[in-house]
């Protein structure tokens, strides 16, 4: 099989050694490309005669799809599949497999970053501090004994309410088709409307999909007390960008944590979101730890040889 990584995956040389030495010890070869290019014809031309390609976020619409001939196998490195074009996958027989786990440890950590700075003003007042200012003014909040809304309650927010037991929080849990919790990790499953009008912190951990996107609007903003805050370290478009301004400005909700973005970073500098003081962003980094990446590299190989021997791990399609 020839296998070729068109994008990047933030691994050492040594680590590339590793998987080009595995994938020939099991009669594969590997190609390497070593920066970023979104246009698709780039993007074809990389993945010529590949019978799997590897990408992180990568856009690989349907028209990569149907110019690859040859193309087997989609490896995925990376939890969302959002920016592949699926269902073009399935119609030719094509396999996705995603990177899923990769990022459940830092995702989360990042998620409980982000609230202590919510919190405890942090980011803001680094340049106080450095020009010579005082705590006056921002006296936090504690982030333990809060009550902390999970929508979405996979891997990562079960690992986010994991962290959240040792601050002592109350955690709501919002999972559609979801049974009863597991009584160790303390989440009490509720309502979308009862999780939001009853929250201190709201942190969204779903999937981007047709039931997802907008899921938080205007009319949930207004079931959140002015004194709660959002964090995002899932997708964007989960949230409606326009509301969430309003809903900041207006004084609706306090704050918030903000990773991801309705495009990637780098973000208009006219971007309204970041022009609000009562946010915190971060240039969707969650994912992004050095642990991570080793991590995920060995997924992918793992997935690869999987689906090559017949057993498959991680198959969306």
């Amino acid at each position: 099989m020839q296998i070729h990584i068109i994008e990047p995956l933030a691994i050492s040389q040594d680590k590339k050694r590793e998987l080009t030495e595995l994938f020939n010890q099991n009669g594969h070869e590997a190609k390497f490309f070593s920066d970023r290019n979104e246009n698709p014809r780039e993007i074809i031309n990389r993945s010529h005669k590949a019978d799997i390609v590897v990408f992180g976020n990568l856009p690989f619409p349907e028209e990569c799809v149907n110019a690859l001939p040859d193309l087997k196998m989609v490896a995925v490195a990376f939890t969302g599949v959002d920016h592949v074009a699926v269902q073009a996958c399935r119609n030719r027989g094509i396999a996705v497999c995603n990177a899923s786990g990769y990022s459940t440890i830092n995702v989360a950590e990042l998620t409980i970053g982000l609230m202590i700075d919510v919190l405890r003003n942090v980011t803001r007042l680094d340049p106080v501090t450095r020009n010579g200012g005082t705590k006056e003014g921002f006296v936090g909040f504690d982030l333990s004994g809060k009550t902390v809304g999970i929508i979405g309650t996979g891997a990562i927010g079960q690992r986010v309410a994991s962290l959240l037991k040792g601050f002592d929080c109350t955690i709501l849990g919002y999972n559609k088709g979801r049974q009863p919790a597991d009584d160790s990790l303390g989440i009490l499953y509720t309502s979308m409307e009862e999780l939001l009008m009853k929250s201190d912190i709201v942190t969204l951990h779903c999937p981007l999909n047709k039931m997802t996107r907008g899921l938080l609007g205007e009319e949930e903003f207004s079931l959140m007390k002015n004194s709660a805050y959002i964090i995002n370290c899932a997708r964007g478009p989960i949230i409606n960008t326009e509301a969430l301004v309003s809903a900041l400005k207006n004084g609706d909700i306090a704050g918030a944590g903000i990773d991801v973005f309705d495009s990637e970073p780098p973000l208009d500098l006219e971007n309204r979101l970041l022009k609000m003081e009562n946010t915190v962003v971060t240039p969707h980094i969650a994912f992004a730890t050095k642990e991570a990446f080793i991590r995920r590299a060995d997924i992918v190989a793992d997935n690869i040889l999987s689906w090559i021997d017949g057993s498959g791990k991680n198959v969306i399609v």
